[in-house]
């Protein structure tokens, strides 16, 4: 049998100046060297997100941090293509914002949800500025047992970094709940900081920076390291015709 290098699109706009972009190839060769999982990384600006197929030869999709997008509408297209593809989902702060507006406007019918960074008009939008900004803050979040997140933390509680003013807000979000979004992990006002899809092979979206998890020859965070592992299973997988 002939084996196959996990691929992995890491959708968004690199920037050096984006500390967790910097981080991701680090993180990348410590899961090939401590945990044995390889994955063949490749860049997908959003602005090339958008086009059909653009990332549904991959075994896994990670829309990165980094908002705004130069493309709203690539990031949202990434996230939908994995949630029907069935491919590994991870989503990391401004990741996890647009895996909520394709939700929201795919499934849930709500066409006009929106991002108040995008759209600074919109009535009522469903990513809305946080009351008290996250850029550079620390804080605990409690997960839901039996969920995936807790399943992958080993824990019902845990400690994450955050560099963001946007988040989930408003009425819309009952809606995601009721279309099937397990909002997984909150912060301790209650707010939601994790989302995922029961039923989907792997789909996480995190509010919070995974990237920015452990210092120097620091072991790479659980959520990501389990998105890289549903990543090499689709890959060893038997290809149908």
């Amino acid at each position: 049998m002939t084996y196959r290098t996990a691929r992995v699109a890491l959708v968004g706009d690199r920037s050096p100046s984006v500390r967790s972009h910097a981080r991701i190839p680090g993180l990348l060769d410590a899961l090939a060297r401590r945990e044995q999982l390889v994955l063949d990384a490749y860049w997908i600006p959003t602005e090339d997100a958008v086009a059909d197929g653009a990332v549904a030869a991959f075994d896994a999709v990670w829309l990165v941090p980094g908002s705004p997008y130069r493309s709203e509408a690539g990031a949202v297209a990434a996230a939908r293509t994995a949630r029907e593809l069935g491919i590994p989902f991870l989503g990391t702060c401004g990741g996890f914002q647009h895996a909520m507006l394709e939700f929201a406007r795919t499934v849930c019918g709500l066409a006009g949800a929106a991002h108040a960074e995008n759209d600074p008009g919109a009535a009522d939008p469903l990513i809305a500025p946080l009351a008290c900004s996250l850029v550079g803050h620390e804080g605990a979040v409690a997960v839901e047992p039996g969920s995936l997140a807790a399943r992958l933390l080993a824990a019902g509680r845990t400690v994450e970094r955050y560099h963001c003013s946007y988040g989930p807000s408003g009425p819309g979000l009952a809606v995601l709940a009721e279309h099937g979004m397990r909002f997984s992990g909150r912060d301790e006002a209650g707010e939601v900081r994790i989302a995922e899809l029961p039923g989907h092979p792997f789909y996480l979206a995190t509010l919070f920076q995974p990237e920015l998890s452990g210092g120097a020859g620091g072991g790479v965070h659980p959520l990501i390291r389990g998105l890289a592992a549903a990543a090499v299973a689709r890959a060893a997988a038997p290809q149908s015709a």
